[in-house]
């Protein structure tokens, strides 16, 4: 393992700080699951894992682990795996076609306006399905709230390529006050079919601005500072729930408050006729300040 290079970024980063970190592997052609398994296990992060296509039809094959298990999606781990090869010259052209176990993703790199690449991924459209009225008082026990503290609106369970339960704050003070309980949370994730408790509040209706928390099933720990797969979902929710224009004007969720990591998550929606097609999901990256890499 000595001689595996790994690079610690922070993606999602909110005006150079703050970010979700991320082990990045770029050579893990030769690394078996236990071995990849162990670098999450020891970053205590979600991890990417960049291998070789398995066909034709991909540029590259990348596989993303937590502590506990391996994930078939992860968005910003495929974020900064492509952000690492981009800054290592292994990029040949600025779209990349990813093969990963939710499925086929694009990858956009631009590097040719600033010293540090600005990188896009695509998810495919959004689908949206409300609880039913005991899976909603499942979510509200398990955070010890009541139907007042939400808005008037449906929690939903949400997805583009892991499922993701969106739950309607009232303010964004009502949803920074959240305190969960992993045990918990995951007994309940697992019963109402998801992946992640996602709350999130309005900051900026105007501006599109929104904040959130991820509250993981089982991912080893028990919040996440930025969850771009969410962030995805959490785009169409508000589509659903006319919260933002039919346009592909930016989304921009902030995530990681609570835990003092802020970070910022973009998303825009693509149409055709009228009709949601799938969106494109960034944010800015950088590497770790003073950690290993």
């Amino acid at each position: 393992m000595t001689k595996t290079e790994i690079k610690l970024v922070n993606v999602f980063t909110h005006q150079g700080q703050g970010g979700n970190p991320c082990p990045i592997v770029i050579d893990a052609g030769e690394l078996q699951d236990a071995q990849m398994r162990e670098i999450a296990a020891r970053y205590g992060h979600e991890s990417g894992f960049v291998r070789p296509p398995s066909g034709p039809d991909a540029d590259f094959t990348f596989r993303f682990w937590v502590p506990r298990h391996e994930m078939e999606m992860c968005g910003h781990a495929t974020i900064g795996a492509l952000w690492c090869l981009a800054t290592a010259g292994r990029l040949n052209a600025e779209q990349m076609r990813i093969e990963t176990r939710s499925g086929p993703v694009t990858g956009y790199v631009e590097q040719r306006s600033s010293p540090n690449p600005a990188v896009e991924i695509s998810q495919p459209v959004g689908k949206v399905v409300n609880l039913t009225p005991s899976q909603e008082d499942d979510v509200l026990a398990t955070l010890k709230i009541s139907r007042n503290d939400l808005l008037d609106l449906p929690i939903q369970n949400a997805v583009t390529s892991r499922v993701k339960t969106l739950i309607p704050m009232k303010s964004v003070e009502h949803l920074q006050a959240l305190v969960t309980d992993m045990a918990r949370t995951e007994q309940c994730c697992e019963r109402i079919a998801s992946t992640g408790l996602y709350p999130y509040a309005v900051a900026s209706h105007g501006e599109r601005r929104f904040e959130a928390r991820q509250f993981p099933k089982s991912s080893g720990y028990p919040e996440d500072a930025a969850t771009g797969i969410a962030a995805a979902a959490l785009a169409f929710g508000l589509l659903e729930n006319d919260l933002v224009a039919r346009d592909s004007s930016r989304i921009t969720i902030l995530q990681g408050r609570a835990m003092n990591a802020l970070s910022e998550i973009r998303v825009r929606i693509g149409f055709a006729d009228g009709r949601p097609v799938g969106c494109l999901l960034g944010g800015e990256v950088m590497l770790s300040p003073g950690l290993p890499h």
